[in-house]
């Protein structure tokens, strides 16, 4: 029988039967997964507190880290651990607060950046959990720096970061804030957003750290991070960094602090003091000039270092500025780059990117690049004005040496700085060399200097505020055992700068006023001190004087008392001495007693006054009022009329010859009455006119309204009229015009009444209408005289 199913085709080989049993068996479920993530994080954990660092501790691949950070670590190249870092990474892996310390360059930012990913690996942070680790640096430029640190090595994580700064749209920042996992911002944008964007929370943080804090305190922000503390969780890890140790940062780890591990603290030293040393692969020294001598050697020192890396440091903004804009016109050779406060955010990236990609470059900055950032390959850095005190002058130095390489250092000093400076960094232990500069060597700027200021306005601009903000950094800074501002070379300086003059400053007169009043008190006590001396060595009894100091110190002085002691008055010195020997001795009985001059008449004449016993002033006084006793008939001014006749301008009659003339006080008194009554006349008359003025006003008022509503007609005499055509309002429409009613008039119809058109003709004329008020004027008048 055959079988009638179609034919299958070729026959299907047959599956092996293990891959088939493979094909059947099921994948591994999500949780078998998270409970091995679970136990490999749970073992991970145990290693971290059960790790003990072995003295010889290098490399990152021997810590108890998770694969994500060490082949993240790899990626960016870092497989060896400077000091800090061994010391640190296993402590703060282990949930304890780090008080950490080490010299500059020393690799702090892996220091926490490395337990900073650990922690919330450990902990599973997601998404959904918010903030977890918030890292604070005191410039934006450092926390740029931490930020790309940051993104190198955690590039294996899943945690989302994010930079706040000042300078940036505050807006974007809202926005993306709610998601970030680690946050690496400035003091002031995040106190900012934590009161004002709302869904910002920190209650969930896991770890604080504060970087560089000292230079957080230094610029201000000690309120700031007091409120900053008080907004965060105090069950949170926190791990402060700093290359310097101060006071302030002391109080701040007792504050935020909660039994913290010293990291890089000498033993031997203070618990409270940080090693301060230097990196020792640098070279450090210094030169001796005067201020207006340090432009002409720094550019000396940048045409002779055209290939090299060279960070010069200056006090102040404007410093920075116009050094900058006069040398790129002096065309030194060698790109020349600022970096300052007073830049945006954007041309301050700018320059610190193109500094930091930058084979040979200058770069002329303040104090805001001498924190924290790594600046790669600096041959040299350059000290143009003194720091304020040796912890600058160790953060500065230390943008160069860094890690393992080399570097030096060159401090610019004024003699009047010398010695405290050097005195301030020896307590420190640091060691620096002093070398001189050779004249033969240098290039005068002043006169380039001198040609841009005349040329340009706005270099001579910024050359002034320049010298300002220069004198009022020295005013301002606390030493002033070394920074002394009454001895410096002002007008000097100026001339350096290119500048005509100095300019005139406040602060600056005062601090000069000082100097010379401390100076003059020092003398006056040297003087004294000399006089004693004397006095002992001739033998002389000093128990007197002895006694009369004791007495006049037991006795209450007031400031007139010490105003005469003085000896060194300048002005009106002969007058008070005058005051102090004819001051006549007061007995015990009279209150007060009053000195009169003496004045004695004369033998000429009774009636004058000796001025031997006068001063000056009163002698001349005198002699100009008999001058014009003497010559009282020259007082009356003189006019000419036009014939020219001479005659008083003021001509005032006597009084006594009038009074007889109007025969004594009933003349008198009748003249007034007939004064009073002339002018009552004049007030009356005015008045009539001053009606008759209003009233001749509204009839030529009315007239000239009718002549408007008249038009132009022809009179029987063929003569014209005018007429006012009635002017159309802006929609074309015209209204008719209506009289106003007359005075006098009882009828309200004259009102509504269309206006009766009368001929020109009969208008009167206004010529005769003004005679004819005059004449009624001179009629009233005579009318008034004769009454």
């Amino acid at each position: 029988m055959m079988d009638s199913r179609p034919d299958p085709g070729p026959s299907r080989p047959k599956k092996h039967p293990k891959k088939q049993n493979a094909s059947l068996k099921p994948k591994k479920s999500t949780n078998t997964k998270r409970q091995l993530e679970k136990q490999k994080i749970e073992q991970l954990e145990k290693n971290a507190l059960e790790f003990e660092a072995p003295a010889d501790l290098k490399a990152f691949a021997d810590l108890p880290i998770s694969d994500h950070t060490k082949r993240g670590l790899k990626k960016a190249f870092f497989t060896n651990m400077t000091d800090i870092q061994a010391q640190s990474i296993p402590v703060s892996l282990k949930g304890k607060d780090v008080l950490g310390a080490a010299r500059t360059g020393s690799g702090k930012t892996l220091a926490f950046l490395v337990p900073v990913l650990e922690i919330l690996h450990r902990k599973k942070w997601g998404p959904t959990d918010g903030l977890g680790a918030l890292i604070i640096s005191p410039t934006r430029e450092l926390a740029v720096q931490i930020f790309e640190v940051l993104r190198s090595i955690g590039g294996y994580h899943s945690f989302s970061a994010g930079l706040v700064i000042g300078g940036k749209n505050l807006k974007d920042e809202r926005e993306r804030l709610s998601r970030m996992n680690i946050l690496v911002a400035t003091p002031g944008r995040l106190l900012q957003h934590m009161d004002q964007t709302f869904g910002f929370e920190s209650d969930n943080l896991q770890v604080l750290v504060l970087d560089e804090a000292d230079r957080i305190l230094d610029m201000g922000f000690s309120r700031t991070l007091s409120a900053l503390l008080q907004h965060l969780p105090k069950s949170r890890q926190t791990l402060l960094f700093s290359a310097t140790q101060t006071r302030s940062v002391s109080d701040l780890a007792r504050l935020s602090l909660k039994d913290p591990i010293s990291i890089g603290v000498d033993a031997a030293d203070d618990p409270s003091t940080f090693s301060t040393a230097t990196p020792q692969n640098l070279e450090q020294h210094y030169l001796v000039c005067t201020l207006d001598q340090k432009l002409t050697i720094l550019w000396s020192f940048i045409k002779a270092h055209l290939h090299s890396k060279v960070l010069v440091f200056m006090s102040s903004c404007k410093q920075v500025r116009y050094v900058f804009e006069t040398f790129c016109r002096m065309h030194p050779g060698i790109p020349l780059i600022h970096l300052h406060g007073k830049q945006k955010q954007m041309a301050r990236l700018t320059m610190y990117e193109k500094f930091t990609h930058s084979k040979h470059a200058i770069l002329f900055a303040t104090d805001i690049a001498a924190r924290g950032l790594d600046f790669p390959s600096v041959d040299w850095v350059l000290q143009l004005d003194a720091p304020e005190d040796a912890e600058t002058y160790i953060h500065r130095v230390g943008r160069t040496a860094r890690y393992e390489s080399k570097g030096k250092s060159l401090l610019f000093l004024m003699p009047s700085e010398e010695e405290g400076m050097l005195a301030a960094l020896k307590r420190k232990s640091i060691q620096v060399d002093k070398i001189k500069v050779k004249p033969s060597k240098t290039q005068d700027t002043q006169n380039q200097l001198q040609n841009l200021c005349f040329q340009d306005p706005e270099i001579k601009y910024l050359g002034q505020r320049a010298f300002v903000s220069y004198l009022r950094s020295i005013y301002l800074h606390k030493d002033k055992s070394i920074f002394r501002l009454a001895e410096l070379p002002v007008e000097k300086f100026a001339e350096a700068l290119g500048l005509p003059g100095a300019p005139k400053i406040k602060f600056l007169n005062k601090e000069v006023a000082k100097q010379k009043n401390m100076d003059r008190t020092a003398e006056a006590a040297k003087a004294e001190v000399l006089k004693i001396m004397e006095a002992d060595s001739d033998g002389t009894d000093s128990s007197d004087e002895e006694g009369d100091r004791a007495k006049r110190s037991t006795t209450v002085r007031t400031k007139y008392d010490r105003m005469f002691e003085r000896k060194n008055q300048n002005i009106l010195s002969e007058h008070y001495n005058k005051l102090i020997e004819k001051e006549p001795e007061v007995e015990d009985d009279d209150f007060i007693t009053l000195k009169r001059a003496d004045h004695e008449l004369s033998e000429d004449s009774p009636n004058e006054v000796k001025m031997d016993n006068l001063s000056k002033r009163k002698q001349k006084l005198g002699k100009a009022k008999r001058t014009l006793i003497l010559n009282a008939s020259t007082r009356n001014k003189l006019v000419f009329d036009e014939e020219g006749n001479a005659r008083e301008a003021h001509n005032v009659a006597d009084a006594d010859e009038w009074m007889k003339e109007r025969g004594g006080m009933s003349g008198v008194v009748e003249e007034g009455t007939k004064y009073a009554e002339t002018e009552r006349g004049k007030m009356k008359l005015a008045d009539m006119v001053d009606r008759q003025e209003a009233k001749e006003k509204r009839k030529e008022k009315k007239r000239k309204r009718k002549e408007r509503e008249r038009g132009q007609v022809d009179d029987e005499d063929g003569g014209a009229v005018a007429f006012a055509d009635p002017m159309p309002d802006d929609d074309g429409y015209v209204s008719p015009e209506f009289d106003l009613p007359s005075e006098g008039s009882d009828s309200d119809q004259e009102y509504a009444r269309p206006v009766k058109r009368s001929r020109v003709a009969n208008v009167p004329s206004r010529a005769k209408q003004t005679d004819d008020t005059l004449e009624d004027d001179e009629e009233l008048v005579l009318s008034l005289l004769r009454r």
